[in-house]
C-alpha cells in the first residue's frame, strides 16, 4: 500500500468553493457574459482575455471540441460524458443522457467512439438504501436540467442534472477538484468506475478503497482510439473523498453489472480485480459509496497518471495560465466586431487545449524519458496550429518538437502519422533554427530523424513506394510492410510536401546532395497527374496509379468518399488539381460547390489566388469561408477541430494571415480587426499589425461594393514590403516592430501582388534559407 499523501491544491481551486456559480446551457447566460465582457473591455487597458472565450463552440455540428475544466495543454480535461456521438465526451444536444463525470478527454478528434472518459463518476439519489442504487451505465444515465451547463471565468465547468444535483469541477494540469451539490435532506450517494470508458475499451484493472483514509485508486489497462488495436495504456485515478476531514463516508462497496441484468453490489468490500469476462465482453464495474449526515455540498479532489496510483495521488499542483496564454495576441478590442473577438479567442483558447502535457507520465518505450511528452499528437496540424504556435510560443513548440524527436529515438521513427511530423519539425527548423540549441533541440538528430521517416518504412506503417516508382502505387504486391494500401493519390501528394519539409531543413544544414534529392522528390506530385481525365470541362486531374505506371481511373467529382477507395482523403480529385486555366477552375471548384471546409486539405485552397496574382479574390473567398462555416454558436465548426486544426485557421483568418508550412512566408490578407499585437516572450520581440482604412462593415460575408477591404499596400518597419502578397517571419515577428497593411476599397486596383507571388519549388522559389 502506497504511503498516504495530502493534495495541496491552489487557491484558486479553493477558492471556488465558497462561490456561488449558476450558468446557462450554452446560452443565453454563457453569451450574455461574454457580450458584456467584449463590450466593457472597449474601455480597459488590462482587459480579462479569458472572459471573451466562448468554451461551447464546437460542442455541436461533429465540432468534437471538449468545454470541460482544464488549463493550457492540461492532461487532465474535466467533462461529462455523455450518450449518442459524443468523442469528446460532452454534446450539447439536450436530448443526450448524462453517464458521468470524468478527468480525461482529448477535445477536437476525429475518432467517433471517442477518447478516454476513464474513471467516470456519477451523483446518485437512492432512498430505499445501497443496494438500490442504479450503478450501471443505462440504469443511471440521466437527462441535464436546459439552460444549467456553463463554464465560467475561473474555469469552472458546471451542469445541473434533471433530478436538481449540480456538478461542477476545476482543473490543474493533472488533477482536479469536483464538486456537487445535493438538494437539501438527502442523501449523497456516488458511483464511480473502473472499467467504464468511451470506447468502451478496458482491458483489465484494479479498484482498492481505503475507508480509513477516505481514498479510491483505480488503475488498468484501455485501448487507443487510434493506432494499432491491440496497443493498450495504463491509466491510473485517486479519488480523496474526505475534503480534508471535513467531510464523512458512511457506506462504501463494490459492484459489477453488465447489459444482460447482472446488478450486483458488495456491501463493504473494497476491492475489485477484473479483466474482460471469458467470452471477450467487459464487466461494468466500480465503487458506491455514500456521505453520512446528508451534506448538500460533497467535495471529491481527483489526480490522474499514466505511470502509477501512487503518482495520481501526489499529481496536484497550481496552474494559472489562461490570461497569459490568451494574452500573447491583444487586439483593438473598441475597434472590432464582438462577434470577431469572441471567436478569436475562442480559437486561441481551443489552440491551446492539445495536445496534452503528459510529461513524468511515460510508459512502455517512453517510460522514465527526460524528454517532453505530449498524448494526442495529431499529423494534420501541421498546416495551421504549429506555425501559428511559432509565433507566439516557441517554448511549447520546442517542447513537442523534442516529444517528435524523442520518438524517433525510442520507435525509430517520429511518432504518430508517422511523417507527418517532417512538416512539423521543419517548420520549426526554418523558423528557430538559430535557437533552437536554447530550445533544447539539437538540429542534426531533427535531420536525421527526418531522413529516416523520409526514407525508412516502417514494418507496421504504409508502404512508400515513393522510391522505386516515384508515386504510391495502387494494388501492389507488399511483402514487408502491415500498413492498409490505401489514399494512395493524396498520400503520394502529401509526401512530396513533407519531402519538401526535409528539403527545406538539408538547405538550412548545408546539406548539397540532400537538397537536390529532396526537391525533386518533392515534385513527385507530378506523377500522378493524368493529362487525359476531364471534368466539368477541365482537363487533367490527380489520380491513382498501378505500378506499371498505367492510371486508375476515378472521376474527379466522385473522388471524396468516406471508404476512401477512390485514392484521397478527407477531399477530392478536384481540391489537388490546380494546373492550366487556375483562376477558372479555383471559381468552378467553389461554385459547383467541391470546397469541403470541414478538412484540412481545404485550408489553403480560398488563398490559392495569391499564386494566380489574384490576391483581391483571395480576401473575397476568405471573408466567405468565415461567415458560411464559423460562427459563436456550438455549431460553429464546420468540423470536428482536429487538435486545433480549425481553431488555429480561423485566427490566421481573423488575423489577415496565412502560413505556408515548412517555411518562414506568411500570405496577406485583409485581418478582421483594425489593431492586433503579437508578443513574443521567448524572443522578447513584440510585432503590432495596423490595418489603415480599415472598416469594419467589411467583416460580412459578402464585401459591400465601395468598402476598403482589399490590400492597396503593406510596409514593415517603415519599409515598403516587396510584395503586398506576402512578407516573411524573420522580417516581422522575429524581429517586432510595425507591419501596416493599407485597405482599399478599389478591389481591381489591389487585385495583384505588386511584387513577386508567393514561392513555390517548382518555380525555383526558396533558393535560400532565412
Amino acid at each position: 500500500m502506497a504511503k498516504n499523501r495530502t493534495f495541496v491544491l491552489p487557491l484558486v481551486l479553493i477558492a471556488f468553493l465558497s462561490s456561488s456559480v449558476v450558468h446557462a446551457q450554452p446560452s443565453p447566460s454563457v453569451q450574455k457574459r461574454i457580450s458584456q465582457a467584449i463590450a466593457a473591455a472597449a474601455n480597459q487597458s488590462n482587459p480579462d482575455y479569458t472572459a471573451f472565450v466562448n468554451p461551447f463552440i464546437g460542442t455541436d455540428n461533429f465540432g468534437d471540441v471538449c468545454p470541460g475544466a482544464s488549463i493550457p495543454f492540461g492532461m487532465a480535461k474535466f467533462s461529462t460524458d455523455m450518450t449518442g456521438y459524443a468523442p469528446a465526451g460532452y454534446v450539447v444536444d439536450p436530448t443526450q443522457f448524462i453517464r458521468g463525470l470524468s478527468p480525461l478527454h482529448d477535445s477536437g478528434t476525429g475518432s467517433s467512439l471517442g477518447t478516454y472518459g476513464n474513471f467516470e463518476i456519477m451523483p446518485l439519489l437512492c432512498p430505499r438504501g445501497f443496494d438500490t442504487c442504479t450503478t450501471t451505465l443505462a440504469a443511471r444515465e440521466r437527462l441535464r436540467m436546459n439552460n444549467t451547463d456553463g463554464v465560467c471565468i475561473s474555469w469552472i465547468f458546471s451542469l445541473t442534472l434533471n433530478n436538481s444535483i449540480q456538478m461542477e469541477a476545476t482543473a490543474t494540469r493533472r488533477a482536479g477538484l469536483e464538486r456537487f451539490t445535493f438538494p437539501s435532506g438527502l442523501k449523497p450517494y456516488f458511483v464511480l468506475d473502473l472499467a467504464n470508458d468511451l470506447p468502451a475499451s478496458f482491458a483489465g484493472g484494479q479498484l482498492n478503497i481505503d475507508p480509513a483514509k477516505g481514498r479510491i485508486t483505480i488503475g488498468g489497462f484501455w485501448g487507443s482510439s487510434f493506432g494499432p488495436g491491440n496497443f493498450h495504456y495504463q491509466a491510473f485515478a485517486c479519488y480523496d473523498l474526505l475534503d480534508g476531514g471535513k467531510q464523512q463516508l458512511d457506506e462504501y462497496g463494490v459492484w459489477t453489472g453488465d447489459t444482460e441484468g447482472l446488478d450486483a453490489k458488495g456491501l463493504g468490500q473494497t476491492h475489485l480485480n477484473l479483466s474482460i469476462n471469458l467470452i471477450g465482453g467487459v464487466y461494468q464495474s466500480g465503487a458506491l459509496f455514500s456521505y453520512a449526515n446528508q451534506p448538500k455540498t460533497v467535495n471529491i479532489r481527483v489526480g490522474v497518471s499514466f505511470r502509477s496510483e501512487d503518482q495520481a495521488c501526489a499529481n496536484a499542483e497550481s496552474e494559472a495560465l489562461w490570461q497569459e496564454k490568451l494574452s500573447k495576441i491583444e487586439i483593438d478590442i473598441a475597434g472590432t466586431p464582438p462577434n470577431v473577438t469572441e471567436m478569436l479567442y475562442s480559437s486561441l483558447y481551443r489552440a491551446s487545449l492539445t495536445p496534452n502535457n503528459a510529461t513524468d507520465e511515460t510508459q512502455g518505450v517512453f517510460e522514465n524519458t527526460t524528454s517532453f511528452y505530449f498524448d494526442s499528437l495529431y499529423c494534420r496540424s501541421f498546416r495551421t496550429f504549429y506555425p501559428l504556435m511559432a509565433l507566439h510560443s516557441p517554448v511549447e513548440f520546442a517542447q513537442i518538437v523534442d516529444n517528435y524527436i524523442d520518438g524517433w529515438r525510442k520507435n525509430g521513427w517520429m511518432p504518430e502519422c508517422r511523417s507527418s511530423g517532417d512538416n512539423i519539425v521543419s517548420h520549426f527548423a526554418v523558423n528557430y533554427h538559430n535557437e533552437a540549441s536554447r530550445l533544447g533541440i539539437d538540429l542534426n538528430e531533427l535531420y536525421s530523424a527526418l531522413i529516416t521517416d523520409g526514407e525508412v518504412n516502417p514494418p507496421n506503417g504504409i508502404l512508400k513506394g515513393v522510391k522505386q516508382y516515384g508515386y504510391v502505387p495502387f494494388a501492389v504486391l507488399d511483402v514487408s510492410s502491415t500498413g492498409r494500401q490505401t489514399r494512395e493519390g493524396s498520400r503520394t501528394l502529401e509526401y512530396a510536401f513533407e519531402d519538401f519539409g526535409i528539403r527545406q531543413v538539408a538547405q538550412l544544414l548545408g546539406k548539397t546532395d540532400d537538397v537536390q534529392k529532396y526537391t525533386n522528390r518533392s515534385l513527385f506530385y507530378r506523377n500522378v497527374w493524368d493529362a487525359n481525365i476531364a471534368s466539368d470541362g477541365y482537363t487533367g486531374f490527380a489520380q491513382k496509379r498501378f505500378s506499371n505506371g498505367t492510371f486508375s481511373f476515378q472521376d474527379p467529382e466522385c473522388s471524396l468518399q468516406g471508404d476512401n477507395i477512390s485514392g484521397f482523403y478527407e477531399a477530392s480529385s478536384w481540391e489537388y488539381s490546380w494546373y492550366d486555366t487556375f483562376v477558372k477552375r479555383l471559381n468552378h471548384f467553389f461554385n459547383a460547390g467541391y470546397f469541403d471546409p470541414g478538412n484540412e486539405p481545404s485550408f489553403q485552397t480560398p488563398i490559392g489566388y495569391h499564386y494566380a496574382n489574384h490576391p483581391a479574390q483571395s480576401v473575397d473567398q476568405v471573408r466567405n469561408v468565415v461567415f458560411s462555416n464559423f460562427d459563436i454558436t456550438p455549431a460553429g465548426l464546420p468540423g470536428n477541430d482536429d487538435q486545433a486544426a480549425m481553431a488555429s485557421l480561423l485566427s490566421f483568418h481573423l488575423l489577415g494571415l496565412y502560413p505556408v508550412p515548412s517555411t518562414t512566408q506568411l500570405l496577406v490578407l485583409s485581418p478582421f480587426t483594425p489593431k492586433y499585437t503579437i508578443h513574443n516572450s521567448f524572443l522578447n520581440v513584440s510585432t503590432t499589425v495596423t490595418t489603415i482604412n480599415f472598416n469594419s462593415k467589411s467583416v460580412q460575408k459578402i464585401i459591400p461594393a465601395g468598402t476598403a477591404a482589399y490590400v492597396q499596400n503593406v510596409t514593415v518597419n517603415g519599409v515598403p514590403a516587396s510584395s503586398r502578397c506576402h512578407f516573411d517571419f524573420y522580417d516581422t515577428f522575429r524581429l517586432g516592430g510595425e507591419v501596416v497593411i493599407t485597405l482599399t476599397s478599389d478591389k481591381t486596383e489591389a487585385d495583384n501582388c505588386l511584387g513577386s507571388v508567393p514561392e513555390s519549388i517548382s518555380a525555383g522559389g526558396f533558393a535560400q534559407p532565412r
